[in-house]
């Protein structure tokens, strides 16, 4: 190493960033990872995907006991939250993830180094902590910095009253009104959290579809299905202002063209993320994000300079935690000069609320809009012996096929375990089936994966 201190540097060691350090040390690279926190992991480990879902199933649970146990014969008496308690839980399992990642560093000899780091040169970066500075170098450098919430003008995060994602999932009581403005995936995750909790929720979108990225009779679905749960929508709506006082928020609203008023406790503002670029020194190198603060890469992930790559958040794309660590592993590979293909049409769409909701491919209005030829099929769960069984009766399968080739073009799920079920989803696609193929492969009896089966069988007639 006489030119260069490491082979690999990456900036970031969230999913993107520490599965790209890990394979690049697989790969016999010497690899450093930088990250400005303490813990290793990023956003989606630290305040994230991971607190998010251990929340969404502690008071899944909670909402079973209290709601559906009835009817299994379960009769629970004196079922009562301890929010300390569950809280304590989900730091639980982020401090043992983040050990896990450690063990792997530790492992694989990847030097961790804690600070904001700045380009100093295509090669050289500068790495500050607090009154300490280190200047490192590498052969290729890895961007995966993730992405940050977006503040409404008029709304700063105070992490108390008005709050990203971070601060709802460090709220220290259950407040008794929680807006949300944001009908994405965040916001309908945290304001499922709370209404489980018993908060009165509302939740505020600009749009008139609620996850708009989401096939619309999905969408719709669960926009049904969250409204029996007890919260509340405004839907093609706009906030206009705010009052934040010591104990709550006023928001004032447009909707419908009347100006209505919302009292919370605590606000959740949900309204996107944005790349997290800031003092990277990326004029050094040249490289100028787009209007959006996304860094332009080739289809190698290099932007102006070739050994210097971006991956996750901070480029065009679905800000996606397991998307971010397709690409770190693929960028890993590339430096060690193997060939690998990201299939960006198998990657999934997730969100946890009961039920789950899972999406792969295009989207009916996305298929049509591309001049394909489609056949639709769907398969509803209250039709299912498995959904029966266990309870989970709401929700449907849907397959989009191209008709010239007969080929699973897309797949939507809301149901139970849509999150697991969407693998098929995303092998068939990977692997080009059929719908057929799919319909005449013989599924376990009684499984919620037969409901796949019988929608492809239904899309072709049978």
């Amino acid at each position: 190493m006489a030119e260069h201190d490491f082979d690999v540097i990456v900036i970031g060691s969230g999913p993107g960033g520490y599965v790209a350090a890990v394979r690049a040390a697989q790969l016999g690279l010497k690899v450093a990872c930088v990250d400005k926190r303490p813990t290793l992991g990023g956003t989606c480990l630290n305040v994230g995907c991971i607190p998010s879902k251990a929340l969404l199933q502690s008071t899944e649970h909670y909402a079973w006991l209290k709601n559906a146990s009835k009817e299994h014969g379960i009769t629970a008496t004196n079922v009562a939250i301890d929010f300390g308690a569950m809280m304590q839980r989900k730091e639980g399992i982020v401090r043992g993830l983040v050990d896990g990642i450690n063990t792997l560093f530790k492992k694989h000899h990847i030097v961790h180094l804690q600070g904001n780091a700045h380009f100093t040169g295509p090669h050289s970066l500068e790495v500050v902590n607090g009154s300490e500075r280190q200047a490192v170098h590498a052969a290729n450098i890895i961007i995966a910095t993730g992405s940050e919430p977006i503040a409404l003008p008029f709304l700063p995060f105070d992490e108390k009253r008005v709050v990203s994602s971070t601060g709802a999932l460090s709220l220290t009581s259950v407040p008794k009104r929680f807006a949300v403005i944001g009908g994405g995936v965040i916001g309908v995750e945290l304001a499922s959290v709370y209404r489980r909790l018993g908060s009165e929720v509302v939740v505020v979108e600009m749009l008139d579809t609620l996850t708009p990225m989401m096939d619309p009779a999905i969408s719709k679905q669960l926009l049904q299905v969250l409204k029996k749960q007890g919260l509340e929508f405004y839907l093609g709506a706009k906030v206009t202002s705010a009052n934040v006082g010591s104990k709550g928020v006023q928001l004032f609203i447009e909707h419908d063209q009347k100006q209505v008023t919302i009292d919370a406790d605590v606000v959740l503002v949900a309204v996107g993320r944005r790349p997290y670029t800031q003092g990277l020194g990326l004029d050094v190198l040249t490289v100028v994000p787009n209007a959006q603060g996304l860094i332009p890469v080739d289809v190698n992930f290099r932007n102006v300079h070739r050994h210097i790559y971006a991956i996750g958040d901070v480029i065009e794309g679905p800000m996606l935690a397991h998307r971010a660590s397709h690409e770190g592993m693929a960028v890993a590979e590339l430096i060690a000069g193997h060939h690998p293909h990201v299939n960006y049409a198998s990657i999934p769409n997730v969100i946890y609320t009961h039920p789950e909701v899972a999406s792969v491919g295009f989207t009916e209005p996305e298929a049509r809009n591309a001049g394909l030829n489609i056949v639709v099929g769907t398969s509803f769960f209250r039709g299912n012996p498995r959904s029966r069984c266990s309870g989970d009766t709401e929700g449907l399968v849907k397959v989009i096929g191209e008709v010239n080739t007969g080929r699973l073009i897309g797949m939507h799920i809301i149901g139970a375990q849509a999150s697991e079920l969407i693998a098929e989803g995303m092998m068939a696609l990977e692997k080009k089936a059929t719908l057929s193929e799919i319909a005449n492969t013989c599924h376990a009896h009684p499984t919620l994966a037969e409901s796949i089966m019988e929608a492809c069988q239904q899309a072709l007639g049978r």
